[in-house]
């Protein structure tokens, strides 16, 4: 719940990060999005962010926490069963997960005034219909782009939660009490942002390739495309880091 109100807290900024993102053309403020799109357009695909955002959170958790009490059973946390567990979770949400967050940013762009050419605009009335559309016009596999960037940001929550357990024992261990609310809040923000920034450039690849609408102007089967995209991506890195970061669950 806390988190679900964050998410529609800080939601225009993340709009505005995702438009950096796809369309490095645009110089996104938000003030300009709304004057060109409407009041409303740093909240469109909202709902359904918030609807993936507990699927997503509830599969993490859920695997993270039962491996946690299956592998340990007596045995004593540590910094890599920590980062393990945590990278397992990760994985079982991507492949669960990815098809719903492919949409969401279909959707979160769509009515964009984009400045580049090679970006093509989608019509979705909503969830179903873009599973529906991207099914019929891209394929099954489409759905899952941006699967392989993704499957290496697993390694954003598993660092963030090594770290956060870490900190929380060193912690503990230095004022020999419980922490309170203040400690735990500055100790997630440290470790949110060492994930974050050992992941940043993969994350706006996973968007790039989530977004899917850029015409294509080489042949080649999807994989070698993608593949090819990620290789582009990567070593143009310093394009990359000018946009922001993804607040995907899980990744």
């Amino acid at each position: 719940m806390l988190r679900n109100g964050s998410v529609t807290v800080f939601f225009p900024l993340d709009t505005a990060r995702l438009r950096l993102q796809v369309n490095e053309k645009r110089k996104a403020i938000l003030s300009e999005i709304v004057k060109e799109e409407g009041l409303l357009a740093p909240y469109r695909g909202w709902l359904p962010v918030i609807c993936s955002l507990c699927c997503s959170n509830f599969i993490y958790f859920y695997c993270f926490h039962s491996l946690r009490a299956s592998w340990l059973r007596g045995h004593k946390s540590t910094p890599s069963r920590d980062l393990l567990m945590g990278t397992t979770a990760g994985a079982v949400n991507v492949f669960m997960t990815t098809p719903l967050w492919v949409v969401n940013t279909r959707l979160k762009l769509q009515g964009a005034k984009f400045r580049n050419a090679d970006l093509r605009p989608t019509n979705y009335s909503g969830i179903i219909d873009a599973l529906v559309q991207i099914i019929e016009e891209e394929g099954v596999g489409a759905l899952w782009n941006g699967t392989f960037p993704s499957l290496l940001l697993v390694l954003n929550p598993a660092v963030q939660f090594m770290i956060y357990e870490g900190l929380k024992r060193q912690m503990r261990s230095l004022v020999h009490r419980e922490l309170v609310s203040l400690e735990i809040f500055l100790i997630g923000a440290i470790a949110k942002a060492v994930a974050t920034t050992v992941t940043y450039t993969l994350q706006t690849v996973q968007s790039i390739l989530s977004f899917g609408q850029h015409t294509q102007h080489t042949g080649g089967s999807p994989l070698v495309n993608s593949l090819r995209s990620v290789m582009h991506l990567l070593i143009n890195s310093e394009e990359v880091w000018h946009a922001g970061p993804v607040q995907r669950p899980g990744s």
